[in-house]
């Protein structure tokens, strides 16, 4: 597989100039500033808003958390740009992209998302923000003319930003795009996509272009880079992927596809068995700046899309956890298929681990503390012997600690089923700060 190198962003044609707005008289500018100003200090709400609002409309973009992060990334540098040409009255004309805009269009063209989701977002988040700066305005009691003479600028600005912007990424993403699948090692990108959505289910085409047979089992491999100064070396997660193979005895060379610049997709090929996978042993053989997820065991065309729907599954999951130390996890790990499924809502799962657990999901260390003995006490059947030492810690202790959670009436966990309650401490120990509450906050 060969090694795609970063994108050299001085390649992507400026060619494409701001349309200046008409100078606005200075009153006008004055307000306007003073509308910028004060959703600035209110900009991390807004740009979580309008990332959520974005990755929930469109289906592409919600299906991967590091789309979803970058997607925040580019949201909080455009609406940041924005502002601050507002809030100083800069010419849009002499304005640079942020360097998250333009990573995030380049991430999506190595994805192959559509074209038409980057320039959706980009109106959706436009129409978005002008919504919030038509209440700022209305708050405001102007006269008429004054009212109109502010969204008249405010618009105009933002509109030949958008424009720019748009056109800006569109070109840098059309040329990555050709760049991309034109790589060694990703001229199979689209045949696998198109076996995995279902738009080419020929098998012996797909097995005389990627030279892989579909009628033997699988298992799906996904492995990213969390070290972001090896992003760009693909090689490192081949080596890495071959070495998962060689561990696991499969019966040949693995099929590898590069998603991104830090991201493959990968299947090893088993014949006729199913191997047992230990994540545990397996982690020797995987670096320590790579993680891996793995899907279970499948036979033909369908096992190798249920593997691979598997893995994507347990990344969704393991992808949002970049603190995470155990480099390899399984989709039949336990507790990683519930888990992704309650991370799809977490409003909702977080509400709910709040309502059982009580105090025990307040983002504390003692808490934490107290959490982690309840799940090894869960864990070895009850036994605070075994929990002890599990823990390593005396007897009596446990003993104390249990009867603290579980005894105290003020906690409440005592009248849930232990089934709720150790699945919600998994949820805690998969999710951590993503559905644990501010202690601040709590009731």
């Amino acid at each position: 597989m060969g090694n795609a190198e970063p994108r050299d962003r001085k390649r992507v044609e400026t060619r494409h100039l701001a349309r200046v707005p008409v100078a606005a008289q200075l009153e006008v500018l004055d307000v306007v500033a003073g509308i910028a100003l004060d959703l600035s200090e209110h900009r991390d709400d807004l740009v979580r808003s309008m990332s959520g609002l974005l990755a929930g409309e469109i289906d592409q973009l919600n299906a991967d958390p590091q789309l979803v992060s970058l997607l925040e990334a580019s949201v909080h540098g455009n609406v940041s740009t924005i502002l601050h040409v507002l809030s100083n009255n800069i010419s849009v004309e002499h304005l640079q992209p942020t360097t998250a805009a333009v990573e995030y269009a380049l991430r999506l063209a190595q994805r192959d998302v559509s074209s038409h989701s980057l320039v959706r977002a980009y109106h959706m988040g436009q129409d978005d923000l002008m919504k919030v700066f038509y209440r700022k305005v209305e708050e405001l009691n102007l006269p008429g003319a004054q009212s109109m003479a502010v969204l008249k600028h405010i618009s105009d600005v933002v509109y030949s930003y958008i424009d720019w912007i748009t056109l800006y990424v569109f070109d840098a993403y059309e040329q990555e795009r050709q760049r991309w699948f034109g790589a060694k090692g990703n001229v199979h990108s689209s045949t696998i996509h198109g076996l995995l959505n279902g738009t080419d289910t020929r098998a012996e085409a797909f097995e005389n272009e990627v030279g892989y047979v579909l009628d033997q089992a699988h298992v799906a491999v996904i492995a990213w880079i969390t070290d972001s100064g090896h992003t760009a070396d693909l090689n490192h997660l081949d080596r890495a992927v071959h070495s998962i193979a060689r561990a696991l005895h499969a019966d040949g060379a693995p099929v590898v596809t590069a998603i991104d610049r830090g991201t493959v997709w990968a299947w090893l090929p088993f014949g006729r068995r199913h191997p047992s996978i230990d994540t545990e042993a397996l982690a020797s053989s995987v670096p320590a700046d790579v993680r891996v997820v793995i899907g279970l065991p499948g036979q033909g065309i369908a096992g190798f899309r249920r593997s691979h729907e598997q893995a994507r599954t347990a990344y969704s999951v393991i992808s949002r956890l970049p603190s995470r130390r155990q480099r390899v996890t399984s989709f039949g790990d336990p507790g990683v298929a519930v888990v992704a499924l309650l991370a799809d809502n977490l409003d909702s799962t977080r509400a709910w681990v709040g309502d059982l657990l009580g105090p025990l999901a307040d983002d504390t260390d003692q808490a934490a503390t107290l959490r982690t003995t309840l799940s090894v006490y869960f864990d070895t059947g009850e036994s605070h012997l075994h929990t002890a030492q599990r823990l390593n810690l005396h007897r009596n202790t446990i003993k104390y600690r249990i009867n603290k959670i579980l005894g105290d009436s003020s906690t409440g966990l005592s009248r849930h089923s232990k089934l709720d309650l150790a699945l919600a401490l998994l949820v805690c120990e998969f999710l951590g700060t993503q559905v644990l509450r501010d202690p601040n906050e709590s009731a």
